[in-house]
């Protein structure tokens, strides 16, 4: 008994003496300036990819669109102490059923999401499943693995071609996040969506609806386009949900939700 509790007492100080030196060879201080450097890199692509956004679409700065859509943005990240400075909202004046997410809290949505939308919590499932795309950090995963993160350093400087940018900005808004990371995000926007008291089987509805070739919505679906596998993914929002009970409140007052669409259908 005593010889066993020696050999395990010299196997944890092993252990001990192991991990310490192993964390002694790594150059924190290079990991730091790395860090550092790649979060320097993603609030200027940020900006880079924003700024060819805003030259070639067309902003909507209505007051009251863009308040109606910060309430819904405030109250869910309020509700999950997420920084509400960081989210950048911008609402784009297209008839696709769209939005995306850019470097630096930057989110795009499309008039076209709200319109069709049935109801305010459809589409606060879809903010959600974005904003949580910008908190799992995926838009750099995303971008690293697509282009590189020696290229999109590249692109903060002077010697980033602009056709690059153009074309990795375009990539962020048209293509989808690898299967793992979209269900990640589905997972967090329903953890989102019930700490915010808002309904998350909408969203589920929202993915079924646009799941139906035969719905109006569909000649627009870039949205679902670029996240495949609609219907499997509502099935498990709705199981992942179901032991999620609380009681949902409203996320804008109806008369609210229906002047918005009036003012984006206008």
């Amino acid at each position: 008994m005593m010889r066993k509790t020696i050999i395990q007492g010299l196997i944890t100080i092993t252990l001990f003496f192991s991990t310490w030196f192993a964390l002694t060879q790594i150059d924190w201080i290079t990991v730091f300036r790395v860090q550092k450097a790649t979060e320097k890199t993603e609030e200027k692509l940020g900006n880079l990819f924003w700024d060819i956004f805003q030259k070639t679409e067309k902003e909507n700065k209505s007051q009251f669109v863009v308040s109606s859509v910060d309430s819904i943005v405030t109250k869910i990240c309020n509700a999950n102490n997420i920084d509400r400075e960081f989210i950048k909202v911008h609402i784009i004046d297209k008839e696709e059923v769209n939005a995306f997410a850019l470097p630096n809290g930057h989110l795009i949505v499309y008039s076209g999401l709200i319109i069709n939308s049935d109801n305010p919590e459809e589409c606060s499932g879809v903010i959600c499943h974005e904003i949580a795309h910008i908190k799992l950090n995926h838009v750099m995963k995303k971008l690293v693995k697509e282009i590189g993160l020696s290229v999109l350093i590249s692109m903060t400087t002077s010697k980033g071609g602009s056709e690059t940018i153009r074309e990795a900005a375009k990539m962020l808004s048209s293509s989808a996040f690898d299967r793992n990371l979209e269900k990640e995000a589905d997972i967090k926007a329903v953890d989102y969506l019930v700490k915010a008291k808002i309904n998350p089987e909408p969203f589920a509805n929202f993915l079924f609806k646009l799941s139906d070739k035969d719905n109006e919505a569909t000649k627009y679906l870039t949205w679902i386009n670029t996240h495949p596998d609609s219907k499997e993914r509502a099935e498990y929002i709705i199981e992942y949900s179901k032991d999620k009970k609380t009681k949902f409140e409203a996320v804008i007052t109806i008369d609210t939700w229906v002047k918005l669409k009036e003012k984006l259908q206008k």
